[in-house]
């Protein structure tokens, strides 16, 4: 086991991975930002090491800064989280070449999923549904309306290196696929540093359902059942649940069977989420994120596994000591990212220093955050202060409690959207579970009515 990890990364989630590591027994170094001299990771950690200004390009996205601290603080391994470097093959490899474990999957694993037109490729030939489209990347105008002609409109343009809805454009003519191009390879550019985007089908009305997954050094592999994150603004989530309400007990065993599948087709090796797209009954591979993500704690209360504990088991090499029948998957749990953004004005960010800042507890409730009173929020990162996740023994449990605990967040005086939540998960379609990732816009456009 390490007696010292290093965590690249700051927030909700450095505080996570902190607590993690003290209750295995293992030292932690927090790495900072100037603007983050204030935050609760800092406080936390056993040792604290400044690594560059407040932008992330000059601190968390600085690896030889990282790789610096890692190295004056005598750590063994780094886990960076999820964001920043989480999944850049380059720090992977670097913290392979310079003998610090990287709490994470191989490099060359990250470096195949980033990639969405090669994981498309790996994919099809490991027999897992994909959507239609194109076998590479876009190369011409032509080649774009050729295609689109094919597939029949709408069809969506994707950066091959792409993440988080940048470098995506949904397009229902030919007129509009022309314009849409330039953009979103334009916007890939600038993001990802790769201009290169692909064409596929776009789906209407899908759900976007994710399955958990695990893998050790030895070959053993395991499911954590689903999240169904259909839930999202502009491609970014925002409410999570699992199990799907959606999903028969045939189709969820299809769905577990695809994602392993798709971690044996890549040797994977470490925690990780196998992502899909459902519509008309049919399963579509999208991608995998090599990575733990913001959602993860949806599973860990659903199962009762610490996915980050066995994330950093895995990585000093451990046998996941779990069998799959082990894993016992009852009632329900939900989700609600807290943002410091203004849901009534087109969600723009509300960086500035919390008054006062209290948010809910109680049975079935838990909380993930760093922020705190007296806290100032950031406008350099991203804009998460906070996760709330609840559970039942039902559906409808979990949603009541939910539902009690978004009206006692109380963050003043920055915006946050928390009361957009609760409207969210009171709504009649909601509550039945019907909705898909159409939902949030159409609930939009009613609320402007």
């Amino acid at each position: 086991m390490f007696s010292k990890i290093l965590i690249a990364n700051r927030g909700e989630i450095a505080v996570r991975i902190i607590r993690a590591c003290k209750e295995l027994g293992i030292s932690t170094v927090a790495v900072y930002s100037e603007a983050d001299k204030n935050s609760l990771h800092l406080e936390l950690a056993d040792e604290a090491v400044c690594i560059g200004k407040a932008s992330a390009q000059e601190s968390y996205l600085n690896v030889s800064a990282i790789l610096s601290a890692a190295e004056i603080t005598d750590c063994e391994a780094i886990h960076p989280g999820y964001g920043f470097l989480a999944e850049n093959p380059y720090f992977a490899e670097v913290c392979e070449s310079c003998g610090i474990t990287f709490i994470g999957p191989s490099s060359e694993n990250i470096s195949l999923m980033g990639d969405k037109v090669k994981a498309r490729e790996t994919m099809k030939k490991a027999g897992i549904p994909l959507i239609p489209g194109s076998k590479g990347v876009i190369k011409t105008k032509e080649d774009a309306l050729a295609l689109a002609k094919k597939l029949g409109y709408p069809v969506i343009l994707k950066a091959k290196s792409g993440g988080g809805g940048k470098g995506m454009r949904i397009c229902h003519s030919d007129m509009r696929l022309l314009n849409a191009l330039m953009t979103a390879q334009s916007e890939a550019k600038a993001s990802f540093g790769s201009s290169e985007v692909y064409l596929e089908k776009y789906l209407d009305h899908p759900r976007h359902i994710e399955v958990q997954v695990a893998a050790d050094n030895f070959g053993n592999i395991l499911h954590f059942g689903e999240r169904d994150c259909s839930i999202q603004r502009r491609h970014q989530k925002l409410i999570e649940e699992a199990p799907s309400p959606v999903l028969k007990n045939k189709e969820r065993k299809k769905l577990y069977d695809l994602a392993l599948k798709t971690i044996k087709a890549i040797n994977y090796r470490s925690v990780g989420t196998v992502e899909f797209l459902f519509q008309d009954k049919n399963f579509y591979f999208i991608e995998m994120n090599t990575r733990i993500q913001v959602e993860h704690s949806v599973t860990e209360e659903l199962t009762g596994v610490d996915l980050m504990k066995l994330q950093i088991l895995i990585a000093a090499g451990e046998k996941l000591k779990l069998k799959q029948d082990e894993i016992q998957i009852k009632g329900a749990a939900l989700e609600c990212r807290i943002n410091a953004e203004d849901a009534d004005n087109n969600f723009i960010p509300c960086p500035g220093k919390i008054d006062f800042g209290y948010l809910p507890g109680g049975k079935n409730v838990r909380v993930d955050t760093h922020i705190y009173t007296g806290y100032s929020v950031p406008p350099y990162y991203d804009s998460l202060l906070a996760k709330i996740i609840t559970k039942g023994s039902s559906r409808d449990q979990a949603l009541n409690t939910m539902q009690r605990a978004l009206s006692e967040v109380l963050i003043e005086p920055i915006k946050t959207t928390a009361p957009f939540c609760r409207k969210v998960i009171t709504d009649p379609d909601f509550k039945r579970g019907l909705y898909d990732t159409s939902f949030l816009g159409k609930f939009l456009e009613k609320e402007e009515e």
